[in-house]
């Protein structure tokens, strides 16, 4: 059996898309991870401290616990909508990038000008089109002509 230690272009355009994938979701995850804001668990973390660390004999006013809630409450909602929109920006682009196959596209690669059919489109988070032989990120694109 013979055993080829080359990639050709496509295997090493496969190749390229995840490592680029996996190094986005990876800077995405650390940009996260080093955050100067507070979010619903710390918030959570505070309301929980200060009903534990009352004083009995002079509870939390009710007002002012409703509206602590009704704040938990709307950041717990805007976080939702937050993960939601990110879910249709996905969509959207992964959509995008599907009406492209077959069409002519114009990327730039560096200070290179490339011209090609897109002929194959991967990625779900991060579409990725293939284009002469190699995969080029949707942001790359220039121009677009239908033939």
């Amino acid at each position: 059996m013979d055993i080829s230690s080359t990639m050709t272009d496509i295997e090493k355009s496969r190749i390229q898309m995840q490592v680029d994938s996996f190094n986005k979701t990876l800077a995405a995850s650390q940009q996260r991870a080093s955050k100067n804001q507070l979010d619903k668990d710390d918030f959570l973390k505070i309301l929980i401290t200060q009903l534990t660390h009352q004083d009995p004999t002079k509870p939390m006013d009710d007002r002012e616990f409703i509206a602590q809630m009704a704040q938990f409450s709307s950041l717990e909602q805007m976080t939702n909508m937050s993960k939601e929109f990110g879910k249709m920006q996905n969509i959207i682009a992964s959509n995008q990038a599907i009406n492209l196959i077959g069409k002519t596209v114009q990327v730039t690669d560096g200070e290179q000008v490339i011209i090609g059919k897109v002929e194959e489109v991967s990625g779900y988070e991060y579409p990725q089109l293939l284009i002469n032989g190699k995969y080029y990120e949707m942001s790359r694109i220039e121009k677009i002509r239908q033939e």
